[in-house]
């Protein structure tokens, strides 16, 4: 697969690091993976939460004369069954809703909930860019959450969007499916309907985890995202971003009985070995490059990240990622041909090659591809929202 030059750049001239402490804590990890086996099953996981999980409106921060736009919070829901994990300041779910001041069908008030991709703090961004566009030209109305872990959200010592530790990335993922579940709910509490969810990169991914937990049929607008996220951290370009000496040294102390234990709990759908397909990306990144520019990442992509001395570390990392987000472990949604996935051609964060195809997966989905790199698509393509219009308009409501 050809990857975007745009995508090794950018990624080449950011300093951030992620995971910089590490693992996390290996018992809250053991409990992480435990709870996995109930949050990825619809018909356990639709039992965490109350349908009438208390949801409180808080203010009217901007009205005009085509939308309200609404800020609220609650609780989120995960705090009920891990309390000791996560954050204080990641405990109150802070949400924005953009409604019309008027609905243009007598019976339907059309909804969609947008999940941020990385770096995506606050509202502003997917209010500006996704929610705005739907009111104006669709009368979509949008739930716009702000992530776990950035905004207001955000630990005081974390560093931007960097997570500290890997399993602070599987906290986050739980409580978006958690919270946007309670958001469904009260939505058909308001008599909001049809209802879509929809993210751009993480946000996709953590749409398309969200989704496959709601009983019933639901719009699914991933975009920038696949089957798993252990590519993003394994074998995309973000994989010069972790700090794989920390990593493989902390997973050397664990001592051998946690190893096997925790490896025991873990289950990849994927057949192929991480290393191996680490290994051929950074084969693949280094001739999309050469005779470009010269950068440090990618040496290290090809004689540190994926060293031999380093794969335990990758493999370890590659396991925990397909246990607790690829898709093939959680349950298919119940109306796959509602979900439209976008896809970009030359995707250098979010590689595909060798995966086993969201669309396997979810038979009846469409996917759409984009001629684009990963970063080009975020900046460059504005009108994701169309997509959340076509999901719309194939259930037949325009």
């Amino acid at each position: 697969m050809q990857l975007s030059a745009v995508d090794t750049v950018y990624r080449s001239v950011l300093l951030t690091k992620f995971f910089t402490n590490g693992w996390g804590n290996p018992q809250y990890m053991k409990r992480i993976f435990t709870f996995r086996k109930k949050i990825s099953n619809r018909e356990t996981c639709k039992k965490l939460v109350d349908r009438n999980h208390p949801i409180y409106i808080d203010k009217i921060v901007e009205t005009n004369s085509d939308c309200s736009v609404i800020e609220g919070h609650f609780l989120t829901p995960l705090y009920q069954y891990m309390p000791d994990l996560i954050p204080e300041e990641v405990k109150v779910a802070k949400f924005q809703m953009v409604l019309p001041r008027k609905w243009r069908h007598e019976f339907l008030k059309p909804i969609c909930l947008h999940l941020a991709g990385t770096g995506d703090h606050f509202f502003w961004r997917r209010k500006t860019l996704m929610a705005k566009p739907l009111l104006r030209e669709s009368g979509i109305a949008s739930i716009i959450l702000e992530n776990p872990f950035y905004g207001s959200r955000k630990p005081p010592d974390q560093k931007r969007s960097s997570l500290k530790n890997v399993s602070d990335i599987f906290i986050m993922g739980g409580c978006l499916i958690l919270e946007s579940l309670a958001l469904f709910h009260f939505c058909e509490r308001m008599n909001f309907a049809p209802l879509c969810i929809t993210g751009i990169s993480m946000g996709g991914h953590n749409a398309s985890l969200a989704g496959t937990n709601w009983h019933k049929p639901l719009s699914i607008v991933p975009c920038l995202s696949w089957t798993t996220a252990s590519c993003v951290f394994t074998q995309g370009v973000m994989s010069g971003a972790i700090p794989w000496g920390v990593l493989e040294n902390q997973y050397d102390s664990f001592g051998e009985e946690f190893r096997k234990e925790v490896k025991e709990m873990i289950h990849s759908p994927e057949d192929n070995s991480a290393f191996n397909a680490g290994r051929q990306f950074a084969k693949d990144i280094s001739s999309n490059i050469d005779g470009f520019v010269n950068f440090q990442l990618f040496k290290t992509l090809k004689s540190k990240s994926f060293s031999s001395e380093k794969k335990d570390a990758l493999n370890f990392m590659r396991g925990i990622m397909d246990e607790c987000t690829h898709l093939g472990n959680f349950s298919t949604p119940v109306d796959p041909e509602l979900a439209i996935i976008v896809t970009a051609s030359k995707d250098g964060y979010v590689p595909r090659e060798g995966l086993i195809p969201l669309t396997s997966l979810w038979k009846g989905s469409t996917q759409r591809l984009l001629d684009s790199g990963h970063i080009a698509a975020v900046l460059f393509k504005l009108d994701f929202f169309r997509y959340v219009q076509n999901c719309f308009s194939s259930e037949k409501i325009f």
